[in-house]
C-alpha cells in the first residue's frame, strides 16, 4: 500500500525543473562532446574541391572516399600499421606487467628500499637527461633501428607505478598476510590475490599505455628512420601528410588552384588521417570503459 501511495506521487515543480536544466545541459554537453568528431569525419568524407569552400558542419556535402584512397595508396602503410598494432599490443602487456610488479613490490611493508627506490621514481618525474643524452644512450645499447627501442624505453613509467602502487594501498593488507600463513610465497599473492582485485587500475593504465603507444611516431622519426620494416603507422600518416602539403605549397602560379586540390587537399588529408588513427583506439576504449571510473577513483576510500 505504502508503495502504491509512492509511485503515485507526482513530482513537485522544482522536480520538473530540475530534471528539465539538467536533461537540457547534459544534451549540450554531449553536443559539445560530438561535434568536433562528427566534423572531422565529415569533412574527411566530403570532396577535396568543396572542402576549400568551408561551411561543413556534420554532414557531407559531397560524399566521397577519394580521401582514404590517396591515404592507403602510399607504400609501407600496411606495414605501419602491423608494427604500430605489434608495439601497442607489447608495449601495453609489458608496461602493465612491470609497473604491477614494482608497484606491488613498493607496497610491501617489509621491503627496506621502498623509500628510497619511491623518491627515485619521483625524480623522474621532474628531471630529464634531455633528448641528446638520451638519444646517444639508445645508440651505445645498440637499439637504433631496432624493434626493442619501441619497448624497453617506455616499460616502466614512475606514474604508472605509483597509481597501481596506490590502488594496492587501498586494498586490506591482511589479504596478503594471511596468504602468507597458508604458505603462498611473493610471486603467488602477486599473481592470486593482487592482479585479480587490481582489474579497474589495470584497464586504466592499459588505456593510457595503448594510447601512447598508437599514437607514438617521434620515437621512429629519431631511431628508425632509416629502416623501413620498423615504420610505424603514424610516422607513415605524417609523412603522408608533409607530402600532400608540399604538393600545394609547391604548386605553379599558372596552375589551375580546382584541379591541385582535386587530386589532393591537406585538409580533407588530414581530417581522414585524425580517424585512421582515431577509430582503433575508440573500438578498444568500450571494452575498458566499465573500469575506467573506478580505476580513476583510486584511493578515494581507504580501509
Amino acid at each position: 500500500m505504502a508503495r502504491t501511495k509512492a509511485a503515485s506521487i507526482k513530482p513537485s515543480f522544482s522536480d520538473r525543473v530540475f530534471d528539465i536544466v539538467n536533461y537540457t545541459f547534459m544534451t549540450l554537453v554531449m553536443i559539445v562532446t560530438l561535434y568536433p568528431f562528427l566534423n572531422v569525419l565529415a569533412i574527411s568524407l566530403n570532396d577535396s574541391v568543396d572542402t576549400v569552400r568551408g561551411g561543413i558542419t556534420i554532414w557531407p556535402r559531397q560524399f566521397t572516399l577519394e580521401n582514404y584512397m590517396q591515404i592507403f595508396q602510399y607504400e609501407g602503410l600496411i606495414t605501419g600499421a602491423k608494427i604500430s598494432v605489434l608495439r601497442t599490443l607489447a608495449g601495453t602487456l609489458l608496461g602493465l606487467i612491470s609497473g604491477s610488479m614494482l608497484g606491488y613490490v613498493l607496497n610491501r611493508i617489509e621491503f627496506q628500499g621502498r623509500k628510497f627506490m619511491s623518491t627515485f621514481l619521483a625524480l623522474t618525474m621532474y628531471f630529464s637527461g634531455g633528448m641528446i643524452p638520451v638519444f646517444i644512450l639508445i645508440r651505445d645499447l645498440n637499439m637504433m633501428n631496432s624493434f626493442l627501442v619501441y619497448i624497453i624505453p617506455g616499460m616502466v613509467s614512475a606514474f604508472n607505478v605509483f597509481v597501481i602502487r596506490s590502488f594496492i594501498d587501498g586494498l586490506p593488507y591482511s589479504l596478503q598476510e594471511s596468504a602468507k600463513l597458508d604458505g603462498a610465497n611473493d610471486f603467488t599473492i602477486y599473481y592470486r590475490i593482487i592482479l585479480p582485485l587490481c582489474k579497474p587500475v589495470l584497464a586504466t593504465i592499459a588505456l593510457f599505455l595503448a594510447v601512447g603507444q598508437w599514437n607514438s611516431w617521434f620515437d621512429t622519426y629519431l631511431y628508425n628512420g632509416s629502416a623501413p620494416h620498423l615504420t610505424t603507422l603514424q610516422f607513415e600518416l605524417m609523412k603522408v601528410l608533409q607530402s600532400t602539403q608540399g604538393q600545394n605549397t609547391g604548386m605553379g602560379a599558372g596552375q589551375n588552384m580546382a584541379e591541385i586540390v582535386k587530386q589532393v587537399s591537406p585538409e580533407s588529408i588530414k581530417m581522414a588521417i585524425t580517424i585512421v588513427v582515431t577509430v582503433p583506439i575508440l573500438l578498444v576504449y568500450p571494452f575498458l570503459q566499465r573500469y575506467f571510473v573506478k580505476g580513476m577513483t583510486l584511493g578515494a576510500v581507504k580501509s
